[in-house]
């Protein structure tokens, strides 16, 4: 058994909502997210997005429409998302997904940050 499993958030529910444009999670601990389709693709956990290694994520233009087509549980630990524009490659954790919802407006404004520093658009 995990011995984090019992102090790390686990999914009760995952949706897929709004035709695909948000991925909404409930965990045991009475939290619920709302994750955009978008920031779930520009935040992938994939070596695509974040690199090989320290400092070479890369910034992602241009995700404001992708939508989640499908979710695919990977054993008991995480699901793969798969996106219209053909991405499939990032197993995002029980953990990730709670990061990612719980310090959402961080992670998000960090994002635009970088979009802007870099004269990317999300269109």
């Amino acid at each position: 058994m995990n011995e984090n499993r019992e102090c790390d958030p686990w999914p009760l529910e995952i949706k897929v909502c709004e035709n695909g444009k948000v991925l909404e999670l409930s965990f045991d601990n009475d939290e619920k997210f709302l994750i955009s389709a978008e920031l779930l693709r520009v935040e992938s956990p994939s070596a695509e997005v974040q690199g090989h290694g320290p400092n070479e994520k890369k910034i992602l233009s241009g995700k404001q429409a992708v939508v989640i087509l499908a979710v695919e549980q990977v054993g008991n630990y995480a699901v793969k998302l798969r996106f219209d524009d053909g991405h499939d490659t990032g197993i995002y954790s029980w953990k990730y997904l709670y990061h990612l919802g719980s310090q959402k407006a961080e992670v998000w404004s960090k994002y635009l940050e970088q979009l802007a520093s870099k004269g990317l658009s999300r269109i």
